[in-house]
């Protein structure tokens, strides 16, 4: 099959501008090697109100423009890939699900084979005057799922059910998925997965519900079933229902604002992060607080897979705007002592709330203010966390497992002294709570 795959050298970007419904090509991605270099096209520079992809990655301006060092493609390109599961997808459509051939797939195929609705205000064709998108079709979350559940054993999918799950979201995710429409609202479904001991979307659901109660700016998320398993549902923030039709927002993630690509993401860190906020953010100081209040949730609820996809900002063309927080999903645990994905200050990455009073300063907070958004946290957690399990529809098995080893694990308060004894009583009091 690898043999009959035709690849592209070149592509086109094209981008929906702020306001705008309909896309306009932006220019040009040429593969050379394994790097890949970018054109703006006259026509784009010449507009009215044309904003750079990314700045200061492609700033707008004449001829090519190569990747900085140490990348192989501009990242807020990449940021529009497919992610893992959408990859996914594609390797058993176009390799019948031969993992091993993946690496035969270039970035632009990966570009083109995905389908339009992507993540952010980007869409790539093979056309510079012409735009013709790749539209899903419609399905039932059974019939979803069902796809789901053919990809994961690498078996082929009918035609009918390769278009309903012919594309696939854009920033961080591995996980079963697929972008749906419902009347007015855009959606990402996450599905539960065969190899789950858990149930994951419903500890992801608990997470983001939880967040929103601690008075983080949370994507709206709800729960249905299909075939007898669980299905969330993400609102996505990326598109705006206008009389015109649905205008886009441009978004790159914190890999991206970083710097950074995959192959470096473990150098990522909340400091750096913070240092990008105070300078090219709107807003600097409460973004800080925000960004700051999500760190402590992730280790409160288990959330160690913060890596710089799960985090990102929306681009207006000259500022950026931290995005909702998206992909808090609890991680299975055995043990007590844990990392976050990306570092917390310096070369720390364990997942405590003393390495958050630590990274305060960085945060613009003195120890009092973080102590404060600790505190709440904690006494909300315990607070909510009955009737949120309750609208889960949580099995007593399943939350039996979730408390106290995802949710306030004990090793969170791991360091912390005297000096900290309000954080320590709520704390134990809080967990005594959830284990009932």
């Amino acid at each position: 099959m690898t043999s009959r795959l035709t690849q592209p050298r070149e592509i086109y970007v094209w981008i929906w501008l702020p306001g705008e419904t309909q896309p306009v090509v932006a220019g040009r991605v040429t593969q050379h090697g394994d790097r890949y270099s970018f054109n703006y096209g006259a026509s784009y520079l010449a507009r009215d109100g044309a904003i750079p992809i990314y700045d200061p990655e492609l700033p707008l301006r004449r001829g090519l423009i190569e990747p900085t060092a140490g990348l192989s493609m501009a990242s807020c390109l990449r940021d529009a890939s497919p992610d893992a599961w959408g990859r996914r997808v594609i390797i058993n459509r176009l390799m019948g699900g031969k993992a091993d051939a993946a690496d035969d797939i270039s970035e632009l195929t990966y570009w083109l084979e995905s389908g339009s609705d992507r993540i952010g205000a980007l869409d790539f064709q093979h056309s510079a005057t012409e735009y013709v998108p790749r539209l899903k079709a419609e399905a039932s979350y059974e019939e979803l799922l069902e796809a789901a559940e053919r990809i994961e054993k690498g078996a082929p999918l009918t035609p009918a059910l390769d278009q309903a799950l012919n594309h696939g979201t854009s920033i961080g995710g591995a996980r079963p998925k697929a972008l749906i429409d419902h009347g007015d609202r855009k959606m990402i479904a996450k599905f539960s997965s065969s190899t789950d001991i858990y149930s994951v979307v419903k500890a992801e659901f608990i997470a983001m519900k939880l967040a929103s109660a601690c008075e983080l700016d949370v994507a709206p998320v709800s729960m249905t079933a299909a075939a007898g398993k669980d299905v969330l549902l993400i609102d996505r923030f990326d598109r705006i229902k206008s009389g015109a039709g649905w205008q886009r927002k441009a978004m790159v993630s914190a890999l991206t604002m970083l710097g950074l690509d995959e192959m470096m993401a473990r150098y990522a860190s909340y400091e750096d992060l913070a240092e990008v906020i105070r300078h090219r953010f709107t807003d600097p100081k409460q973004t800080l607080r925000e960004l700051y209040a999500r760190i402590v949730f992730n280790i409160l609820c288990g959330n160690t897979d913060d890596h710089a996809r799960n985090h990102a900002a929306f681009w207006d063309g000259r500022m950026l705007s931290l995005t909702p927080a998206y992909d808090i999903c609890p991680q299975g645990r055995t043990g007590n002592e844990a990392t976050q994905a990306m570092l917390i200050k310096g070369e720390n990455r364990m997942s405590t709330l003393h390495s958050c009073l630590a990274a305060a300063p960085d945060f613009l907070l003195n120890d009092q203010q973080a102590q404060a958004i600790i505190e709440n946290q904690i006494v909300t957690i315990a607070r909510e966390w009955d009737g949120v399990c309750e609208q889960a529809k949580l099995t007593e098995t399943d939350r039996r497992l979730f408390a106290g080893r995802q949710f306030l694990n004990s090793y969170c308060v791991e360091g912390l002294g005297a000096a900290h004894s309000t954080i320590l009583d709520g704390f134990a009091a809080a967990r005594a709570h959830l284990l009932g």
